[in-house]
């Protein structure tokens, strides 16, 4: 849904202004705080704690060296030689596959770690679908001395098998989620219920820029990183902006790392790409931009896959870190205000660019971050010579058990 031409420009002031979230917690009309009476004393606390620490020289320095000596910050950004030849564009990868435990979420990750240290927290729990953020949140607490609890779906579970005994090597508690769709949405419903029950000693380590306020901005503030190191590292290598800059798009992470630091460049096309899974019926996909609706999930008002009800849906995509029914509000903001053009991929399109780019570069992506390479792959074939930034979000080590059981079953068919 689309705001009036008037409206859209003065939200979009407003968000390049920085005047999001506003005291309430919204993002224009979406986020807030829709949570038991029970959290709010915690959510209270903790946004009190992002304003008293996260901005302060020594909050920063130590997430400064943290991400520089053990997360392996600046991340590369490579230029994708063959990958452009073949595809008629110039094609750059920022690198968040590189970083410590394989992907972007050990940037919030370690992040909150050091917030929930100062918040005097004798544990953490956290909630995973692709175990990305799990192994990072097992990571970050191992390096703290945190215990750890990660809240799983058994569905995610069995096709993120690796993540799961790299977590429990890491000192964390996995417990599979069998309720609901036994995905992430029911790993984060898991996460709340344990969060209610102890909302002082716990802290609840959210993995996506989504949820009640502070989360959402908490987020995207430390996962600002990729997106400041990308315009650094393209303005130092190019000599200029990119043209277009793509990044998939679940619950937001990723993308809403990479989008900040360039939201007020009006020379950069933004795109974020979701999940369509198998198909455009509600249940057979994860576009939740592309195909949802206003609605509140998690604690905030975002927009939904819903049905005509309002009864929110499960979802598909082959890529568990994308099968989530909502988006984190700030997205919804920035497709509101046209700012980012909101697209989706498919299961089968997007195991396609995972061989493509594994063939083309030796560089093995991560499922979702495949996603982005579908919409990269379109962008480029209708703008030749222009330039193009993939935010890949992650490596693909993660999802070889779906791997075998697709792409690498139909190349033993094919050569039987």
């Amino acid at each position: 849904m689309n705001a009036a031409p008037d409206e859209s420009r003065q939200l979009l002031a407003d968000l390049i202004a920085g005047r999001f979230p506003d005291a309430r917690g919204r993002f224009g009309p979406y986020g807030g705080r829709y949570v038991p009476e029970t959290l709010i004393p915690a959510l209270e606390g903790l946004a009190r704690g992002v304003e008293e620490h996260l901005h302060t020289p020594q909050f920063q320095q130590d997430f400064k060296q943290q991400l520089q000596s053990w997360v392996g910050r600046p991340t590369a950004l490579t230029f994708a030689a063959r990958l452009s030849q073949r595809w008629g564009a110039r094609v750059w990868l920022k690198r968040e596959d590189l970083a410590h435990t394989g992907a972007h979420k050990i940037n919030n990750a370690i992040g909150q770690g050091l917030l929930a240290q100062r918040l005097g927290a004798r544990r953490v729990v956290a909630e995973t679908g692709a175990g990305q953020h799990g192994v990072a949140s097992a990571a970050a607490c191992a390096r703290l001395g945190l215990p750890c609890v990660v809240y799983m779906g058994a569905v995610d579970m069995e096709r993120q098998a690796p993540n799961v005994g790299r977590m429990r090597l890491l000192g964390a508690q996995v417990v599979p989620v069998t309720s609901g769709d036994r995905t992430l949405r029911a790993a984060i419903d898991e996460a709340l219920r344990d969060w209610v029950a102890d909302p002082l000693g716990t802290y609840y380590m959210l993995g996506s820029a989504l949820g009640p306020h502070p989360y959402p901005y908490l987020v995207r503030e430390l996962q600002a990183v990729i997106g400041r190191e990308a315009r650094a590292q393209m303005l130092a290598a190019h000599g200029a902006l990119p043209d277009v800059l793509i990044a998939c798009v679940g619950g937001g992470s990723n993308a809403i790392g990479a989008f900040h630091a360039f939201v007020p460049d009006p020379s950069v096309e933004i795109i974020g790409v979701e999940a369509g899974g198998r198909g455009t019926a509600l249940g057979d996909n994860a576009a939740t931009i592309v195909g949802g609706r206003p609605g509140v999930l998690h604690g905030a008002y975002s927009l939904l896959l819903q049905d005509n009800d309002g009864q929110v849906q499960e979802t598909h995509s082959v890529s568990a870190g994308l099968d989530y029914p909502g988006v984190g509000p700030e997205h919804a903001l920035l497709a509101r205000v046209g700012r980012v053009r909101y697209e989706s991929a498919t299961d089968t399109e997007a195991l396609s660019a995972v061989r493509e780019l594994s063939e083309c570069e030796g560089i093995l992506p991560a499922l979702e971050s495949a996603h982005a390479l579908v919409g990269a792959q379109r962008w480029a074939r209708s703008h030749p010579g222009g330039t193009v930034l993939v935010c890949l979000s992650g490596r693909g080590d993660k999802d070889m058990p779906t791997l075998q059981e697709t792409l690498l079953a139909d190349g033993a068919r094919e050569g039987a």
